[in-house]
């Protein structure tokens, strides 16, 4: 959500930097490792929980904040003794956001530190790399950090759950704003080339078929966005909405600099966040651009309170446990989801009860997830027969370094259905920080 000139000696440099897409099975357990039934990663003492994340590379800028907040959080609840008197271990590794490389530590997660279930797994062509393992192997796989609708997949991937918005409801719900408050726009599309791109494009056309008049795909790791940014000027489009991440962000708003092309832009809420997008345009530009100014008057949209809401009280909350738990650096929206996450899984784990299961894990899931309150703008869409996360975003426009929102929360489901005004602010958070969920019978 940035804008500057391009320098095409700078494509190399930029590569380096670039910000890919987002947006095991079990192994036995040693004898005596736990307590009662002796499930997998689970202790009389601790429970053990797994993730893959890029640490490094070119997708670690902001994700790999993603785990640090998740950490901080289940810091915090152990301090106050835990889940069931367990305490969570949780063991993050990088996998470079390479899919071969998920795969391996993957496998190490379930098969040498056997843990009890795989939490948050980062992005869509990684973490597709691992979902038949984990599912085979009956690995609680859960909270996908990813709006793909392949986590949505019950019969197919017993074990797996989404947890954000998928791209095809916030395309939808972008798609039902624009036609409503840009009825005369022309629309042009940027977009990733992968499911990213085509959930959220399948979604927006359901409202603006008649609208489009130009749809550009990039390919991931590509940065000369030149001929997409060229093509959809030339299409006469003056409304652009961008299902792509931070870092294409960053290029499509310095090449329309370039180019002085100025349409209304409108990104996914993947692709915008300031303060990961400004720090890639000053880098991209080197220097030339040394701030998220550019962003001033993009539309986007929310699911969570982010840290340019200092009184709400879930950031409030999640600015304590920081403080008390955090390492390095200041509280970001990144950390915000992380926490977000974790708080989810808390639940989980208590409504899996004193004696936790793998299988009783997924079932608690799909009876009582719906009903689970948070931080999320919407209910989750949990159930025997779905395992879809957040119904719903907000509407809003970057303005003055913070976001207005242009709507109240708006939910919807995938295909046909309705998009519909949302249940209301979002539930406050325990006096202690801490769910309180009752097992499920």
């Amino acid at each position: 959500m940035i804008g500057r000139r391009r320098y095409a000696a700078l494509a190399a440099g930029i590569a380096v930097t670039l910000v890919l897409s987002a947006c095991g099975a079990g192994g036995r357990p040693d004898e005596g490792e736990g307590g009662g039934g002796a499930e997998t990663g689970v202790t009389e003492t601790s429970v053990k929980v797994g993730a893959h994340f890029p640490l490094t590379g070119v997708a670690a800028p902001g994700y790999s904040e993603i785990p640090t907040g998740t950490q901080a959080y289940f810091d915090f609840v152990n301090a106050a003794g835990g889940v069931h008197g367990r305490q969570i271990e949780y063991i993050f590794r990088d996998d470079a956001y390479n899919p071969t490389q998920t795969s391996q530590v993957v496998n190490e997660l379930v098969l040498q530190d056997q843990v009890f279930a795989i939490m948050g797994g980062l992005g869509t062509p990684t973490h597709s790399a691992v979902v038949d393992f984990l599912n085979s192997e009956g690995v609680p796989d859960l909270f996908v950090s990813s709006g793909s609708l392949l986590w949505d997949q019950p019969q197919e991937n017993p074990m797996t759950f989404g947890w954000q918005p998928d791209y095809e409801v916030e395309g939808k719900i972008i798609g039902q704003y624009v036609a409503e408050n840009f009825p005369d726009a022309r629309v042009g599309l940027f977009l990733q080339d992968d499911d990213f791109g085509r959930d959220g494009e399948l979604g927006a056309r359901r409202y603006l078929e008649d609208q489009i008049v130009g749809a550009e795909r990039y390919t991931p790791g590509n940065t000369d966005v030149a001929p997409q940014i060229a093509a959809l000027q030339a299409a006469g489009a003056d409304l652009v909405i961008g299902f792509n991440v931070p870092s294409y962000t960053a290029l499509s708003q310095l090449e329309s600099l370039q180019l002085n092309y100025r349409p209304q832009w409108i990104y996914s809420n993947v692709g915008s966040d300031p303060a990961l997008v400004g720090s890639l345009l000053a880098r991209f530009s080197e220097g030339a651009v040394t701030d998220a100014g550019l962003l001033e008057g993009v539309i986007t949209t929310e699911y969570l309170p982010g840290v340019d809401q200092p009184d709400n009280p879930w950031t409030q909350l999640f600015q304590r446990v920081w403080d008390e738990h955090g390492g390095e650096g200041e509280l970001t929206n990144f950390r915000v989801y992380g926490m977000a996450e974790a708080y989810t899984f808390v639940q989980a784990l208590q409504a899996a009860g004193p004696d936790p299961t793998r299988e009783g894990i997924v079932e608690a899931i799909e009876q009582a997830g719906s009903t689970w309150e948070g931080p999320w703008a919407a209910p989750f869409r949990y159930s025997p027969e779905r395992h879809a996360g957040i119904s719903g975003v907000q509407v809003t426009r970057i303005t003055g370094g913070t976001t207005e929102n242009l709507t109240p929360v708006l939910v919807t489901d995938n295909g046909d259905v309705p998009i519909t005004e949302g249940p209301g602010e979002p539930a406050q958070p325990p006096a202690d920080g801490i769910p309180d969920v009752p097992p499920v019978s």
